[in-house]
């Protein structure tokens, strides 16, 4: 029992000998200032694409029913702007209607020039004469009415052959004021029937805009300068779904990457990346040229078990150089790595 007791006094001892020798810890390592740590790059799976992105293009008539009748491009082509790509079945029945369209806005063109002229000069002239002539058949009458009279006070002249006189200058009067007013109906077209004529002409001219702009509608012009990516539809077929044909301009090239709604302050309009493509031993510089405006759920599949599953991207664009371009010009829509450089590790 004495032993026990030793022992434990011992062990007491040494215990608070070691307490006292103890070295208090030392201090947690101070934390660096946020603006000392180094800048991180950003990367992201990405994709290509032409910069002015993939053109599909349609049946322009919509929902109508026709038929592809004839293709004057291949795929490769390279084409220009406004050039006539495809034709349908009805271009010549629309183009037939065009042709109406214009023989009646000339035809209506016409009648209203024909009035706004009035008679023609032969007519004027002839009716001028008409005038002149009945202007001296009624001085004439005038004469014989004054003649007679006088005579008739005398009983020289009968009264009837006076009256007569006098209903025959009346009638000669009329006479020339109604081809008065016929020459100034020839030389002075009616308000109501040019105002007529001009509504004919307006209705002609809807009428052939109408005709073509459904004209229009039968063919596919090239929407923009650029290449024939691929045709779904040949001469015969219907357009279906997948439209007539894919066109793009292949001469800037654009790296589209979708980069995580975390990495947006890390992003700088300008900085350098640079491309991953499989298959090729070189790395291609980019520059940052565009950032999405919205953000959007991650169009890239993310295998990480503990990554939140509607993570959140935004889609930027990068710009290739002369020889990056050259290479993937007809590599659209291959997938590509990005890796974005911070401005200090440049």
């Amino acid at each position: 029992m004495k032993r026990l007791v030793l022992v434990l006094a011992l062990l007491g001892l040494a215990a608070a000998g070691f307490i006292l020798t103890r070295r208090p810890p030392p201090p947690p390592p101070s934390l660096a200032p946020a603006n000392s740590i180094a800048p991180m790059g950003v990367g992201a799976l990405a994709r290509i694409e032409p910069r002015s992105r993939i053109r599909k293009l349609n049946q322009p008539g919509g929902m109508a029913v026709t038929r592809l009748a004839r293709l004057h491009v291949n795929e490769g082509d390279e084409v220009r702007e406004g050039q006539l790509l495809a034709e349908f079945a009805d271009t010549p029945l629309k183009d037939a209607e065009v042709a109406r369209a214009r023989a009646n806005l000339a035809e209506q063109s016409a009648a209203l020039a024909r009035i706004r002229a009035g008679g023609r000069r032969s007519e004027i002239d002839a009716q001028r004469a008409r005038i002149a002539s009945l202007t001296a058949q009624e001085e004439i009458s005038r004469r014989d009415a004054s003649r007679t009279d006088r005579l008739v006070p005398s009983g020289a002249g009968a009264e009837a052959v006076a009256e007569r006189n006098r209903f025959a200058t009346t009638r000669a009067s009329a006479e020339r004021t109604l081809a008065e007013a016929d020459l100034t109906t020839l030389a002075t077209p009616r308000p109501e029937d040019v105002a007529l004529a001009e509504a004919r002409v307006a209705s002609a001219e809807a009428a052939l805009n109408k005709a073509l702009a459904d004209a229009a509608l039968s063919r596919v012009l090239a929407p923009i300068a650029g290449t024939i990516l691929r045709i779904y539809a040949r001469p015969g077929d219907q357009v279906g779904s997948d439209g007539l044909m894919e066109i793009a301009d292949l001469t800037a090239i654009d790296v589209v990457a979708d980069v995580y709604e975390t990495d947006i302050p890390r992003l700088t309009l300008g900085m350098a990346a640079e491309v991953i493509v499989p298959g090729e031993t070189r790395r291609f510089p980019a520059t940052l040229r565009e950032i999405g405006l919205t953000i959007r759920r991650a169009a890239q599949a993310n295998t990480d078990p503990v990554a939140a599953v509607d993570a959140r991207s935004v889609e930027v664009r990068l710009t290739l150089d002369e020889e990056g371009r050259a290479l993937l010009a007809r590599r659209t829509n291959m997938q590509v790595q990005v890796a974005l450089r911070p401005p200090a590790a440049r």
